[in-house]
């Protein structure tokens, strides 16, 4: 059964060191940011993209200052990996202390203590009471290899099934699991073999609206039987709530149907919550929503208060099946990265973020709730209100059809940005703008980021 969970009724501002208000000098993008843009054109190659002209000097809280002296609102915490801010007092003063006694010396090689702490503390928060154990890397894409390595060997079988709207990274592998090709696949094949996409439980856009969960789910499972079959599929792999493909929380009682039959076929139920991990929903993991107890867990992003660092935990007669050597790489587990990760934790229980990420949900989803039916309602240019926690979605439409709009997508995040807040946009279709603030942001801040989110989707459509 899912945990209760209480949900506070306000923010109360923390300390920052940072001022926490929106402030523009000078146009967006000002001159330093644009003389920067010029350094990087012809040095950097223009398939490493960035969603925001301006670049940054200072972070802290829910504000981000560029080099020009303006103040952004930010609602999008580096991709939802800054979750206790860009610049957390414990965080900082961890690393500080890390680097004054060694920044490496390769667990494979020389052996620390942070690495085993980490990995206590994962085995501890994360989903069972079952036996773990953990092996950390440095980004979600390598925790998610890592993960379909593990479900291969230890059930001696090769299919390994993903979903639809599916993100899960960009080495060769793991652009294979991803669903969506431009950008992250266009003319990078051949992609690994063995991977098989099923429908997802996307409650806004079934088309039969009275689909539920575990119907969803049965649909899924009766292809997996018919194309693959149970004898021969390693691992389902899904993120709990879709990240990169439109924060799509799917229906309940989806993800248990699945990971049930998971486990009476013996199939590796993976969860991805590389995004939706660490207080992000509401909750240590998006998994425990539906009380929801995966095989293998991959974690990243708002693990170490933005160092890199990730991880796979999962059940120890899984990760202990591995051959020696056969798990590991030159930085997994960096010590710095352990000492940010620890302080970051303690950071998250201290704060209670998972209690500040439901309040932000209060806070939040009653207003565009509100603004939704303003516009329209259900035939209105806001299809969709969605998400949990402090990882909430508003998906866009053409008025009156469910035809997807990211033309006016972009137009509302370019329009936030020069009143100085960062939005950013995600889904299969480009028409999902994505909500992922710093979970310290206080109620005045997010406030006002709300409040110019509001004008610049009245303006647009």
């Amino acid at each position: 059964m899912a945990p209760t969970l209480s949900t506070p009724t306000a923010l109360p501002a923390l300390e920052a060191r940072l001022p926490q208000r929106r402030e523009l000098v000078t146009e967006v993008p000002g001159p330093r940011s644009r003389e920067l843009q010029e350094r990087r054109a012809a040095v950097v190659p223009r398939g490493a993209v960035s969603s925001m002209p301006v670049y940054a000097e200072d972070a802290d809280g829910g504000v981000i200052r560029d080099v020009d002296g303006n103040s952004f609102v930010d609602l999008g915490s580096g991709i939802a990996v800054t979750s206790v801010g860009a610049s957390a007092p414990a965080v900082v003063a961890a690393v500080r202390e890390q680097v004054e006694h060694f920044t490496h010396t390769c667990f494979m090689v020389t052996p620390y203590e942070g690495y085993v702490r980490v990995a206590e503390e994962l085995a501890r928060l994360t989903p069972g009471d079952h036996a773990k154990r953990t092996v950390l890397f440095n980004s979600g894409a390598e925790a998610v290899e890592n993960a379909v390595k593990i479900a291969r060997l230890a059930t001696g079988r090769q299919a390994v099934v993903v979903f639809d709207h599916a993100y899960h990274g960009r080495t060769n592998l793991t652009m294979g699991l991803t669903a969506k090709t431009m950008p992250y696949k266009t003319n990078f094949g051949p992609f690994a073999p063995e991977i098989y996409r099923m429908p997802m439980s996307y409650p806004y856009r079934e088309e039969n609206p009275a689909l539920t969960g575990p119907e969803a789910a049965r649909r899924a499972i009766s292809q997996i039987e018919k194309q693959i079959g149970a004898g021969s599929t390693a691992a389902i792999l899904i993120e709990p709530i879709q990240g990169e493909g439109g924060f799509i929380v799917p229906a309940e009682g989806f993800l248990p149907t699945l990971a049930d039959w998971a486990r009476e076929n013996g199939v590796v139920f993976i969860a991805d919550e590389v995004q939706s991990g660490f207080c992000r929903t509401g909750a240590w993991f998006a998994s425990e929503h539906e009380g929801v107890v995966p095989d293998l867990i991959t974690m990243a992003k708002g693990i170490a208060g933005g160092m890199p660092l990730s991880a796979v935990t999962g059940r120890a007669e899984l990760l202990d099946a591995v051959h020696p050597g056969g798990l590991g790489g030159t930085y997994g587990g960096n010590p710095v990265a352990c000492a940010a990760a620890l302080a970051t934790l303690d950071t998250m229980r201290e704060l209670d973020l998972a209690g500040r990420a439901r309040a932000i949900e209060a806070l939040v989803v009653p207003r565009l709730r509100a603004l939704a039916e303003e516009l329209g309602g259900a035939q209105g240019p806001i299809g969709d209100v969605r998400g949990r926690g402090a990882m909430l979605a508003v998906e866009l439409v053409k008025p009156g059809t469910q035809e997807p709009d990211p033309e006016t997508t972009k137009a509302v995040a370019a329009a936030c940005l020069a009143e100085g807040v960062l939005i950013l946009t995600c889904g299969t279709h480009g028409n999902v703008i994505r909500l992922l603030p710093p979970l310290v942001i206080d109620e005045q801040l997010l406030g006002d980021g709300l409040d110019v989110l509001e004008t610049a989707i009245r303006a647009a459509v």
